[in-house]
């Protein structure tokens, strides 16, 4: 996220209370449908679908509707119910988790301040503000000012009269943040603190082209489609974790075309038929360098380029040969909580979209941690 996509986020913190007040309908909502799963209503499904299917459930005309009839017509729908229901509990799951987890390290600040203060023989109040508030550099008009001009193009026509004051907010949130993740981080570093609390995982399959050992104790399950501009944007990201943690982290790529690229799912099938000449990488890195020229034509004509046999190529890509496996993919992303793309799988754990290499290095580090291994170069960032 850039400054000025996290500076208009927190200008949208004005409207947080309506956003709580949703949560905390949406959730029970989610969490009374699991619990119906276990009683009540869903219950009461699963006693129907126990049945024999010869139960009456309506008549027309003298004819009878039975259960294995209504069942039979509404198998398509009930599977999107039933997606829809398991999407909505693992919601509440990584909402608990997120709850969970924010006042678990809240706890553990507290307790990493209390024995610092301790041994310098301060009160908490005192050792807190001489320690962690001095670090905390002073936002001042210039540094508004120098905001305001790098982001003018984005801000739109609001002057810095109007949205002085939020810059300054936001700068100023910006720095307390970077000043107690610094602070806190030495802490956590010189007392050996470590979260062990599990987060939500989906179980999903590494199967499919891949880089890395097959015991590394990272594994990331890429689940992307080749017309996505935003999976494009997420390969310097990977491209980071491959140097930072070498044969530490395993990258296993499954095909999730969306119904919105034309391009996409010969694209996917295309991948497959380079990896059956084994240049699977070859025309990934291909063709999300070339995302508009991912027509069937274009790609058998891109063969060659990437040392393929262009006849053979060809023949696999005009048979759909692999047009099954691409299916069994994204019916497989969507049955673990994929919506869009880019979403990876670190570990089981969701990240979805082109996120910062950041982002995805405090993941690793976490389960390299959990596992009692070094992290990477987690510092570095994507060029």
């Amino acid at each position: 996220m850039n400054p000025i996509q996290e500076f208009l986020r927190h200008r949208r913190a004005l409207v947080a209370p309506l956003a709580v007040a949703f949560l905390l309908v949406a959730v029970p909502a989610c969490a009374q449908s699991h619990g119906d799963a276990e009683g009540g209503d869903m219950g009461k499904m699963d006693d129907m679908a126990m049945s024999d299917g010869n139960e009456v459930v309506a008549k027309v005309a003298g004819d009878e509707i039975s259960m294995s009839d209504l069942e039979t017509e509404a198998e398509d729908a009930m599977k999107q119910v039933d997606l829809q229901l398991l999407q909505c509990q693992r919601q509440a799951k990584q909402n608990r988790y997120d709850a969970l987890n924010a006042e678990l390290q809240t706890l553990v600040r507290q307790r990493l301040l209390a024995a610092e203060a301790a041994k310098a023989g301060q009160s908490v109040e005192d050792y807190q503000a001489a320690e962690l508030e001095s670090r905390i550099a002073e936002v001042t008009d210039e540094d508004v000012q120098a905001f305001f001009e790098e982001n003018k193009a984005r801000i739109g026509n609001r002057t810095l009269e109007q949205i002085g004051d939020q810059i300054r907010q936001y700068l100023v949130s910006q720095r307390r943040a970077e000043a107690e993740s610094s602070f806190y981080g030495e802490l956590e570093s010189k007392y050996d603190v470590a979260y062990l609390l599990e987060p939500p995982r989906s179980e999903v399959e590494a199967v499919g082209p891949a880089r890395g050992p097959e015991d590394a104790p990272v594994t990331i399950v890429e689940f992307s489609d080749f017309e996505c501009p935003f999976c494009s944007r997420v390969l310097p990201t990977l491209e980071q974790v491959k140097a930072n943690y070498g044969d530490k982290v395993r990258i296993v790529f499954r095909q999730f075309p969306l119904s919105i690229h034309p391009h996409a799912p010969k694209a996917a099938e295309a991948s497959l038929c380079a990896q059956e000449q084994g240049k699977f990488w070859e025309m990934h890195d291909h063709m999300f360098a070339n995302q508009k020229n991912l027509s069937v034509d274009e790609l058998k004509a891109a063969a060659g380029t990437v040392g393929l046999d262009g006849e053979q190529f060809a023949q696999c890509l005009d048979s759909g040969k692999f047009a099954d496996a691409v299916q069994s993919d994204l019916q497989a992303g969507v049955e673990a909580g994929v919506s869009g793309t880019p979403a990876m799988f670190i570990n089981g754990q969701l990240v979805s979209g082109a996120v910062p290499y950041e982002q995805v290095a405090q993941v690793i580090d976490a389960e390299l941690k959990r596992k009692g291994m070094d992290g990477g170069d987690a510092g570095a960032s994507a060029e």
